[in-house]
């Protein structure tokens, strides 16, 4: 008796796949609302994909808005699916003791799913009724695709050194839970710095990513940063890219034929290549967004413009797990350069450079904003030697004015500075100012690069985006 999982690997060798065909009958994409409509939607696709789906994945929703008579066309459908090609019931179910026996029998026995997708909330005991056939697959939620899925799945937890995001304790479970046979996890291709990580801790796991097509995610990307070793164990989905389609086949088989031109590339890259580190980026830039960290309104700036946005980094401090991810993405910059300590300036970057100096194991020095006239009047705390060459860290770069400020008290002791690392750039002259007086800034991120990603996302409001981007050009123009 073969298991779930080893069926989908049977299938995606035979036809070289790795494409599940979603069946999501939205009711403005009907000729009529009705159950009627919504069948004849999906037996259409279903006839035109099967030769190249890997599986498909019904959305439970889609039928239950339509009553009884949906719930039936679903039963249908599911049967109608030719013999061999596995069918996801794509439900999110999640309850514990007898309700999730009854949610089991019904996805399994009552509509004859191959397999569903069920949320890790409730633990195990809510997944056990799911996991008792290893004939029948679980995909859990674990990084979905959508842009608020950083509200609580990137989260980070506390006892470790490196904090753990919540999807990432998810992906260790689902590792832990699912050793045995019939257990995968949902990862959005959205995110290919999630889908690398969660690879990473579920090494064997089939994984479900939505994201392709109509979310904008990215094939290299999404293959490269979530296939197993063996080539498989990625589950593309796809819905409204091949059901608006003039020919639904012709764009399945186009699908497949990227994928695997894609999946060629990539085992011809060097193995340093492939296995190349992504940024981790997008799950911060939203974070920073749930923080507060970043604010939009009307607010005065020290150089007494208006601006339409505002960003406090200083709120980092009300958040370790979050800060621990700051301090990462600095590290990653900083493992790039030369230098012997670590410089961060008053007032906010000096939590900032403290969890830098922690996780990277910089030694830390710090210039003082008012030196003191009484004890050893130092204008630099810490241990230090002239001659020897220090990073500055800062949390924000506007004009550059503090920067210069606390270079000058860095070099008057006789320390050399040739890099300034900030979180965000706000493309108000820093960095150009900077490079004329002969220092590097490097930005994790610039202030143009979180509006493309926001605007892309669809996190923000357009207006909101644009009103920035206007008060980025005016201030420009002024520099």
């Amino acid at each position: 008796m073969l298991t779930f999982f080893e069926k989908l690997d049977q299938r995606a060798k035979a036809i070289d796949s790795l494409l599940c065909v979603g069946l999501d009958p939205h009711l403005d994409e009907l000729p009529e609302p009705t159950a009627d409509a919504a069948e004849a939607f999906c037996m259409r696709l279903i006839t035109a994909t099967q030769d190249y789906a890997l599986a498909f994945k019904p959305n439970a929703a889609f039928f239950e808005v339509l009553g009884s008579e949906g719930w039936a066309a679903l039963h249908r459908i599911i049967r109608a699916v030719p013999e061999g090609i596995p069918v996801i019931l794509d439900a999110k179910r999640g309850d514990i003791s007898s309700t999730a026996q009854a949610y089991a029998r019904s996805a399994f026995e009552t509509l004859g799913a191959d397999a569903i997708t069920l949320s890790p909330y409730l633990g195990y005991d809510s997944l056990s009724p799911f996991l008792a056939d290893p004939e029948k697959g679980v995909f859990l939620l674990c990084k979905t695709s959508n842009p608020g899925s950083v509200d609580l799945q990137d989260l980070p937890l506390g006892g470790h050194y490196r904090l753990m995001t919540v999807y990432e304790k998810v992906a260790g479970l689902a590792h832990e839970w699912g050793a045995n046979c019939c257990l995968g996890l949902v990862v959005g291709a959205t995110f290919p710095e999630a889908l690398q990580r969660v690879r990473q801790l579920a090494p064997k796991q089939w994984i479900l990513a939505p994201g392709l097509g109509a979310q904008g995610a990215d094939l290299t990307e999404a293959l490269q940063a979530g296939l197993r070793a063996d080539g498989l164990g990625l589950l593309i989905n796809v819905s409204r890219s091949i059901s608006r389609a003039d020919d639904p086949g012709q764009a399945a088989r186009a699908l497949v034929e990227s994928f695997r031109e894609a999946q060629l590339k990539l085992r011809q890259l060097p193995p340093s290549v492939e296995k190349a580190e992504l940024p981790l980026v997008a799950s911060l830039v939203e974070g920073l967004l749930s923080m507060g960290c970043i604010q939009f309104g009307e607010f005065t700036l020290k150089s007494g413009l208006v601006s339409p946005i505002y960003i406090d980094l200083r709120r980092l401090v009300a958040f370790p797990g979050w800060m621990t991810q700051v301090a990462d993405a600095y590290i990653r910059q900083l493992n790039q350069l030369e230098f012997d300590h670590i410089a961060g300036l008053p007032y906010a970057a000096l939590p900032i450079a403290t969890a830098i100096s922690l996780q990277g194991n910089y030694p830390m020095i710090y210039p003082r904003k008012d030196v003191k006239d009484y004890g050893t009047a130092a204008a630099i705390e810490g241990i230090y030697h002239p001659g020897e060459t220090v990073a500055v860290i800062d949390d924000l770069a506007t004009t550059g004015g503090s920067k210069f400020e606390a270079i000058e008290k860095l070099t008057q002791a006789g320390l050399n500075v040739h890099d300034v690392v900030v979180l965000i750039d706000r493309e108000s002259g820093a960095r150009e100012a900077l490079a004329k007086a002969g220092y590097r800034m490097h930005a994790i991120f610039s202030l143009s690069q979180l509006l493309e990603h926001w605007a892309e996302t669809q996190r923000l409001p357009a207006e909101q985006i644009d009103s920035v981007r206007k008060f980025l050009k005016a201030t420009h123009t002024v520099n």
